[in-house]
């Protein structure tokens, strides 16, 4: 058996570690990838496709291939076209929903004068998005990182997909309807040095976003400071919370799902009814060989962040869920809604049997860039916000400054910023605040 039912009450304090400490394994590479990243920074396209060679075995020619994407959309078959355009339609429809309006309004209350507060947002200018190749390809991940940063309103918004002796068209394809500016044929931690310094051929960006294995993560890290990032990223995760009514070949065959990802991926079921597990492990087992990528589905489930709890309550298993901090969280159980009002942390819910994880890694609209590692503790997955930056607005009038005037001054007076306080006082006719009137000292009295 690749799994099998432990308790999670007789879980060591190394076992709970194995799940609650999970890391991208970032530090075991972090020195490689900072001379691969210094290198594109200062060689550019030269470093790139020396680094194409090592890592891919590709002889990269253009590392821009953006006019290869509407050829490829038009080449691919008709069935998958379709669906990359539902996918797509809506990936943006649940974006859409998530943009923000510039707003203004009044403060001050009854203190007099007009005292006006907003906040505006705008898109930044250039981002980069990494979709990650290697092993499979992930014309899904385009969608998620590209359509958001257009609808957010980027104008420069450039795909980097690992490169090949022929590129995967679907993930072209993915790219041409999502809206990218640009598409580079380069990955690797070469291809975020590459968007964030910008090369010969590489428009540098401000952001990079977008999943990738412990090299792209360590590039990301590395990069951080100069260029903003999302956040870092780990193997993919998924845990499943289920009750006595859950099917456990649905539990199973999310858990096997998220096992083909990744040999490091953890996959996690925690449940109340001891039954259930075993009849969990017992169909998961049952499952593997029928998989295509059956070897990595094993390791992924061996791992030690990877099994098959008994709770003894569903409060014990909610108390695990919030510390594990899931990037996928699945609740199956008679009181769905009840168990998720008790969950704070985690990347995307996914309620029900009949909601598999793998509706939002494609076409339901929710985004699959998420939290790992138990990021989700600390922020959220990629969203419209990830592209936007806010601006606070405000407008005094005579009167409002004057409502503050003491307590500004009297602020800056006890942090010795003299001139702080006579930035107010300036504003004032007679050099005092505190008048609270706009009108004129040589007015006749009425």
């Amino acid at each position: 058996m690749v799994l099998e039912v432990r308790a999670v009450s007789d879980l060591s304090p190394d076992e709970r570690a194995a799940f609650f400490d999970r890391d991208a394994g970032v530090s075991d590479v972090r020195s490689d990838v900072e001379e691969i990243v210094d290198r594109v920074r200062t060689e550019g396209d030269v470093a790139v496709r020396e680094f194409c060679r090592e890592f891919d075995g590709v002889e990269v020619g253009n590392l821009d291939v953006t006019d290869d994407a509407e050829r490829a959309y038009d080449e691919i078959d008709a069935e998958v076209r379709e669906a990359i355009e539902t996918a797509a339609a809506n990936v943006r429809a649940f974006h859409e929903r998530q943009v923000p309006e510039d707003w203004r309004d009044s403060f001050g209350g009854d203190s007099g004068g007009v005292q006006e507060l907003g906040r505006r947002f705008r898109p930044l200018e250039r981002v980069g998005v990494y979709a990650p190749g290697g092993t499979a390809a992930y014309p899904s991940s385009v969608l998620m990182g590209v359509v958001p940063a257009k609808v957010a309103g980027v104008d420069h918004v450039a795909l980097a997909t690992p490169p090949a002796e022929e590129l995967n068209p679907v993930t072209l394809a993915a790219a041409h309807v999502a809206g990218a500016d640009r598409i580079y044929s380069v990955g690797g931690a070469q291809a975020i040095g590459a968007l964030a310094y910008g090369t010969e051929s590489v428009t540098g960006v401000q952001k990079v976003v977008g999943p990738g294995n412990k090299w792209v993560t360590a590039a990301k890290a590395a990069v951080r400071g100069d260029v903003d990032i999302d956040f870092l990223a780990g193997p993919s995760e998924v845990l499943v919370l289920a009750d006595e009514t859950a099917d456990p070949d649905l539990v199973a065959a999310d858990l096997v799902a998220q096992a083909e990802h990744d040999p490091a991926a953890s996959v996690v079921a925690v449940t109340d009814d001891e039954a259930l597990a075993a009849d969990v492990v017992e169909a998961a087992e049952r499952e593997i060989d029928d998989r295509e990528r059956a070897g990595v589905i094993r390791e992924a489930l061996e791992n030690d962040a990877s099994g098959v709890l008994h709770a003894r309550s569903m409060s014990e298993a909610v108390l695990f869920a919030e510390e594990y901090a899931a990037e996928h969280l699945s609740i199956q159980a008679d009181d769905d809604e009840a168990l998720l009002d008790r969950i704070t942390n985690a990347g995307s819910v996914f309620l029900g049997p009949h909601t598999p994880v793998a509706a939002g890694d494609y076409a339901s609209g929710t985004n699959h860039v998420l939290p790992t590692s138990g990021g989700a503790k600390r922020y959220g997955g990629l969203s419209v916000d990830t592209f936007l930056r806010s601006t606070t607005v405000q407008r005094l009038d005579r009167d409002g400054l004057d409502a503050l005037a003491d307590t500004i001054t009297t602020l800056a007076e006890a942090e010795g910023l003299e001139a702080h306080a006579e930035s107010v006082r300036a504003r004032f006719d007679d050099g005092e605040a505190g008048a609270g009137s706009d009108s004129d000292p040589e007015a006749e009295p009425e």
